[in-house]
């Protein structure tokens, strides 16, 4: 919980660097949207409405006098349909800070999430005449197909690691629990409770869930804190006594995934679609891998939620086996 934590504060702080870069009338927007979002969600709609401020200063006649203090909620009457178009057409190719920036359909989505949320607020507010985004049609985002290892690379993956303790744990945590890479480096020695096979994570909006461990990953835990010295606040996963960034995981997975699967793109979050298959495949139950992987909904399980007792996560827990 104190990574989240130390987390949040820090996402807050660049949060409130960009606003002081973006008209003043947009700190009421975020400010309205503060209980129902992230800070990290609200950092990243920031950076995006920046972008799109400075589209309009740069590319639109009406505004290309502007500066970015110079606009006012009542500008937001004067975007029109053809704006936002040639804004989306922009998208595919922009400079920022003196580099080249390129977003497929997947990217211009996300940004366009932002003005969505943006324009419908202030809309409801009654200070637009009408939501104009409604209007818009919206890149088609193809679904991508799902990438994750065969047993054979998963074999291949942990003897590539084997050398290094912490690699190895990580890649079996993920392959044996299918935890998010957020919840992962945020795991501290005191999460992790050997003697009733469980560890605590942080998910999505800060909820904490104990998770169950099979006897296999269990096993690979009690080797692990053997090889160090541990005290309760120590973070799990460091690197010269500094926890492990998000990023830093997530290359640690590549180097081992060029090496078991190099024609295939291995990202944590695969990894964690490796162990949801795997799960599905043990229990065809598709409650049981949405409960276990936290998805709210079951469109990734199929736009459903079902919680399950916990006799059924201890026994899913040992289902999925390297």
């Amino acid at each position: 919980m104190k990574y989240v934590t130390e987390r949040d504060i820090y996402n807050t702080e660049q949060l409130n660097r960009v606003l002081e870069n973006l008209p003043t009338f947009c700190n009421a927007f975020f400010l309205g949207i503060e209980q129902v979002t992230s800070p990290l969600t609200r950092l990243g709609y920031a950076r995006d409405l920046e972008i799109f401020f400075n589209f309009l200063i740069t590319e639109t006649d009406q505004f290309h006098n502007y500066q970015m203090a110079d606009f006012e909620k009542t500008d937001l009457n004067k975007i029109t349909i053809d704006d936002l178009e040639l804004y989306m057409s922009f998208l595919s190719h922009y400079k920022k800070d003196g580099a080249d920036h390129l977003n497929g359909e997947r990217g211009k989505m996300r940004k366009m999430a932002a003005l969505r949320s943006f324009f419908k607020y202030f809309y409801r507010r009654g200070d637009l005449q009408e939501n104009i985004m409604t209007k818009i049609d919206l890149p088609k985002v193809y679904e991508k197909s799902i990438i994750r290892l065969s047993d054979e690379e998963v074999e291949k993956m942990i003897s590539a690691a084997a050398e290094n303790p912490r690699d190895e744990m990580i890649i079996t945590l993920f392959l044996l629990s299918g935890i998010r890479v957020s919840e992962l480096v945020g795991l501290d020695y005191q999460d992790i409770d050997l003697v009733n096979k469980t560890f605590l994570v942080t998910r999505k909006g800060g909820k904490q869930t104990i998770l169950h461990m099979g006897q296999q990953l269990h096993d690979r835990f009690a080797i692990y804190f053997n090889e160090g010295e541990w005290k309760p606040n120590t973070p799990l996963f460091t690197k010269c006594g500094h926890r492990l960034t998000v990023r830093s995981v997530e290359n640690i997975v590549k180097k081992y995934a060029k090496v078991a699967a190099p024609l295939k793109k291995i990202s944590p979050h695969k990894l964690r679609s490796t162990y949801g298959t795997n799960l599905y495949k043990a229990t065809n139950d598709i409650y049981v891998v949405a409960d276990v992987l936290g998805h709210k909904d079951i469109n990734t399980t199929k736009k459903h939620y079902a919680a399950i007792s916990d006799d059924i996560r201890i026994k899913a827990a040992d289902m999925v086996k390297l």
